[in-house]
C-alpha cells in the first residue's frame, strides 16, 4: 500500500479560532472540511511544502519558524495510507483567500466537530483542543 505524505496547518487567528478549509468539487473527498495543507513534494520539508501551499491555496505568506509541529495523523484509507504532520501557526502576511474556490470558515476550536472532515482530519481535533 502507498503511503502518502501531507502537511497540515492549524492556522490560528487572534481570537484563537482555526481556519478550515472545504474541499472543492472535483477532488477526493469533495464537501469535507479539512486543516490547510497539501502533499509534500520530492525534495521538500514538511515546512516548505506548507509555505509552498499557503500561497498557492490560500494567498498568505509564512516563515517555516512560525510552523510549530503539534500532532500528526497516521490513517489507513481504502487504497492509500497517510501519514501528515499537523503544525501550528499564529503568524502570517496577508488575509487568507480560497484562491482555489474553497470555502473556508473561522471555527472556534470547541465546534470543530461540527463540519464534517475527513477520518483522518478527526483525531487531531482533541489534541489541538486541548493545546488551545
Amino acid at each position: 500500500m502507498k503511503t502518502v505524505l501531507v502537511a497540515a496547518v492549524a492556522l490560528i487567528d487572534k481570537d484563537g479560532r482555526v481556519l478550515l478549509a472545504q474541499r472543492p468539487e472535483g477532488k477526493s473527498m469533495a464537501g469535507l472540511w479539512e486543516f490547510p495543507g497539501g502533499k509534500i513534494e520530492t525534495g521538500e520539508t514538511p515546512e516548505q511544502a506548507l509555505v509552498r501551499e499557503l500561497e498557492e491555496e490560500l494567498g498568505i505568506n509564512t516563515w517555516e519558524s512560525c510552523l510549530a509541529p503539534l500532532t500528526f495523523a497516521s490513517h489507513k484509507y481504502e487504497d492509500f495510507h497517510l501519514l501528515m504532520p499537523l503544525f501550528a501557526c499564529r503568524k502570517w502576511q496577508g488575509i487568507p483567500t480560497g484562491v482555489e474556490g474553497q470555502q473556508l470558515a473561522w471555527v472556534r476550536v470547541n465546534q470543530l466537530r461540527d463540519y464534517p472532515m475527513p477520518a483522518a482530519d478527526v483525531p487531531l481535533i482533541p489534541v489541538l483542543r486541548d493545546w488551545l
